[in-house]
This record gives C-alpha cells, structure tokens and sequence, in this order.
C-alpha cells in the first residue's frame, strides 16, 4: 500500500488542543507502517517550519515524538516529505533528523503501474498576482537567507502568527468545490494532459477531497486535510485510488487484536 497525507498544520496557533492532533498524527503514520510500501506528506504536514542558522536552537523544537515518529516511519518504507507552503524553509536538517526524502518541486513517479504526479497543489498556475507575489517572496533565495538570520523566537512568533492569519481568513469563507474550470488543480491537470499523460495528479493544500475525472482518463485527486477531518489516502497493489479517514478507535481495536 502506498499512502498520501498531507496537511496536518501540527502546531497551530488556531488548534486548541495542539497535543491530541499531533498524537493523531502520530498514531495514525504508526498504522501506516503495517504495510506501506511508500509514504508521501504532500505538504503543510507543520503549520510553520523554519530552521534559523542559530545552532540547535535555531532548529524547530517541540515535535521531539513526531520527527521520532517518522523516523521510525522511514524504517519500515521510504517516505517522501513535500515542502507546502506553510513548511517550506527546510534547507536539511529534517531530511537529516528523520530520513524523509525532502521534495522542493512535483514528482513524477510510477505507483504500482500508474503514471502520478505529486505535488503541494499551491502556485501551479498563476491566477491570484497577490499570492503569486507572496510565494514568489517566499521562495526567493536571498528573502529565506535573510529571514533565517532572524532570531528564532521573533521569528516562529512571526511564522505563526502570520500562519495563523493565513488560516483563519480561508477559514471565514465556505470551503466548497469550485468547479474544474477554477480550482487550481483541476486547470493545471487539464492545461498539463494537453501534452503529456498521467493516470494520477494527488495534491494537498485545498482542505477539501475531490476527485475529477478528465477526458483522456487521468483522475485529479485532493486528497483533504488531516489537521480538522484526519482525511488522508491511498493506492493499492491493483493501482486503485481510495480515500481514507484515520479513526483512532478503530486502530486502538487492532492493537488489541
């Protein structure tokens, strides 16, 4: 089995109890290692992420038992880390601490006979010029080299705060389906088919599962969020696409078992 997680957003400001969704997610990537074969977080997996040139103390801190987590994860199948845009200045040290594969663009890979491409889902095309700015400003080089001089307490309380607002703007408006002519995802996929195939595009970022269907065959799956609905997914050994919804119950019963 091949699994896709993405969007847990572990240590927002906006979570009142921060503790029960990261043991979630904890216990959830345990069950995972059953009988994964590959994981790959799609991003946002962190609500803010920055590791500072200040040493160990420049190093995010309190996910002590989730980086142990998926260091486990990592011994049991390879695991595949997507920067999101809530995560993305990771320049090493997480691919070191946990032995995740870290991805800074889409993947093009083959899952049990299927053609997938991979990615966060944010910035595949350009249709909000401010957002287009903002993540431009993000990934700029020198922008990340002078915002990790920063002290790392001014600058998580600036990350997460800033991620903070970030949520809870999209959070005031209805999380609907859009339609394939506006979700991001979907005209990406239908501009991309028009020279060039795949059976699978599985994206994050939209906190919303869909699954659409495109002319040629290739499905566009979003595979919505874990941090509010623990929504996550799966390919099988036939190729087949499934959504799933992690239920702490149902895997204290097979630990029992």
């Amino acid at each position: 089995m091949v699994y896709f997680l993405s969007d847990s957003h572990l240590g927002s400001r906006l979570n009142e109890q921060p503790q029960v969704l990261q043991q979630r997610f904890i216990d959830c990537i345990r069950s995972m290692s059953r009988d994964a074969e590959a994981v790959f977080f799609l991003g946002d997996i962190f609500d803010f992420w920055c590791e500072f040139y200040y040493g160990r103390a420049g190093k995010p801190h309190g996910y002590d038992e989730v980086l142990d987590a998926l260091r486990e994860l990592t011994t049991h199948c390879p695991v595949h880390f997507f920067i999101g845009n809530h995560d993305l200045w990771t320049f090493g040290w997480l691919a070191q601490r946990t032995g995740m594969t870290v991805h800074y663009e889409p993947l093009d890979v083959t899952l049990h006979g299927k053609r997938c491409f991979l990615a966060h889902g944010d910035g595949l095309v350009r249709t909000d010029r401010k957002y287009t700015f903002l993540r431009g400003l993000f990934h700029n080089p020198v922008a990340q080299f002078l915002f990790r001089l920063v002290p790392p307490a001014w600058g998580n309380r600036l990350g997460y705060a800033w991620a903070a607002a970030s949520r809870r703007k999209h959070m005031q408006e209805p999380n609907i389906y859009r339609g394939e002519n506006v979700e991001e995802q979907m005209v990406f996929a239908k501009q991309n088919e028009q020279t060039d195939h795949y059976d699978y595009y599985i994206f994050g970022h939209r906190h919303l599962e869909m699954q659409l269907l495109l002319s040629g065959g290739a499905q566009v799956c979003v595979i919505g969020d874990f941090c509010d609905h623990q929504q996550y997914a799966s390919i099988d050994d036939e190729g087949r696409f499934a959504f799933l919804t992690f239920n702490e119950n149902e895997n204290e019963n097979e630990n029992e078992n």
